[in-house]
């Protein structure tokens, strides 16, 4: 049974509304329970629609901050076209802190384009899909590194086969702002958000702002004002004087930029994020914990470049990504105008 709003939310009247899908949720303390998640929906005539999501994860949280604060300060008269806010996507997940859906263990960026008769998790994202997605031009869906791993401050973008719409995304993520834009080769793109947004031939953005399960200044303000500035070039917000901080493009190479732990153990992390990297350089050390007598092991970087992810704690698991190395990309074709 497809999902429904708690009431008859209309897209096409000019106005901000604060909405909520009602979600069903039986428990042992509430048989006929539901969650709520909330929707906030801004509309001032002819425009381009946006949507803005946060919470994929629910131990990411730059995202969930920074648009409950955008649906407060955000203005009707501000604006010209729609902006779609949902701050807490996989809403259980949120409330309990972890990366997964609580209720059914599933995660919500790998469960797109959903399923109306599915567990909670595929509900929400059919839900997502079929009355948000697709009546938006643009979706931001803002990330970290959760509890696990620590980013540089990035926006996301991917390789798309239509050059128009690659065109598009990337002068989209030159204003976003952010230190570095990393073109990335995921690992497992099967049930993304990003892969069923730009499947539809729309502009997707993500994020990659930080993590280790905190938030910081420095990221918070990194969301926040590339939130504006995206509203600025879409032309939902007027322009205005100040200029967008530049952004370096960067790649996630296939072969040698994402390295695993070879063993568990306590990991020594000895660059800071941002940092140049040699290939054949000592990047970090394991240190097992039950064997003292056994030797670290080094983590070498397979390729020259810069770290732009590492661990986000010290207990590690085998397999377990502990170290992302990007390189430089030229993007430059896509800021012709002759293009």
């Amino acid at each position: 049974m497809s999902l429904t709003f708690i009431d008859n939310l209309n897209f096409n009247q000019d106005g901000k509304y604060i909405s909520a899908v009602k979600v069903p949720h039986s428990t042992n303390d509430s048989g006929w329970g539901s969650l709520l998640l909330p929707v906030i929906v801004i509309r001032n005539g002819d425009g381009p629609t946006i949507l803005f999501t946060g919470g994929n994860h629910g131990d990411e949280y730059e995202g969930p901050i920074a648009l409950r604060k955008l649906a407060n300060e955000i203005k009707v008269e501000d604006i010209q076209g729609q902006v779609i806010i949902v701050p807490y996507l996989n809403y259980p997940a949120v409330l309990a802190g972890t990366r997964l859906s609580p209720v059914d263990g599933q995660n919500m960026n790998r469960s797109f384009p959903g399923n109306p008769d599915g567990s909670m998790t595929q509900k929400i994202a059919d839900f997502v899909y079929r009355e948000l997605v697709m009546r938006s031009d643009v979706v931001l869906d803002f990330h970290s590194g959760g509890n696990s791993m620590i980013f540089e401050p990035c926006t996301v973008l991917h390789k798309l086969e239509d050059f128009n719409q690659m065109k598009k995304t990337v002068l989209a993520v030159n204003k976003f702002g952010a230190p570095l834009s990393l073109l990335l080769n995921e690992l497992d793109s099967k049930g993304m958000l990003d892969t069923a947004v730009e499947k539809n031939g729309k502009i997707f953005i993500s994020t990659e702002l930080g993590g280790g399960g905190s938030v910081s200044p420095r990221t918070l303000k990194i969301a926040e004002d590339g939130i504006r500035n995206l509203l600025r070039h879409f032309k939902i917000l007027p322009p205005n004087e100040e200029l967008v901080p530049k952004t370096k493009f960067m790649h996630t190479p296939d072969i040698g930029g994402y390295l695993m732990a070879p063993q568990e153990g306590l990991y020594e992390t000895l660059i800071e994020l941002g940092e140049p990297v040699t290939k054949g350089q000592v990047i970090g050390r394991i240190h097992s914990i039950s064997q003292i007598e056994v030797p670290t092991v080094e983590v070498q970087a397979q390729i020259d470049g810069v770290l732009v992810t590492r661990a986000g704690r010290a207990p590690v698991k085998i397999g377990d990504t502990i170290a992302v190395i990007a390189t430089d990309i030229d993007v430059s074709k896509f800021f012709d105008t002759k293009s």
